[in-house]
């Protein structure tokens, strides 16, 4: 594969995800914070981060 299309197919995987990331947020009534972004960036790792992060409630 040539890198250009390496590229290319990435960038749409990505924008994919985050859609995706998005959507699943809305649908479910998720908060869906910075994972729409994160998931542009990072790929598939920003879609485990927004499936298994769970915020602590005292802050900690």
């Amino acid at each position: 594969m040539q890198l250009q299309s390496f590229l290319l197919a990435t960038a749409f995987a990505h924008v994919g995800l985050a859609i995706f990331v998005q959507l699943h947020a809305h649908l479910t009534g998720t908060e869906r914070g910075n994972w729409p972004y994160l998931t542009l960036v990072l790929g598939l790792a920003a879609v485990a981060g927004y499936f298994f992060y769970e915020p602590t409630r005292d802050g900690i």
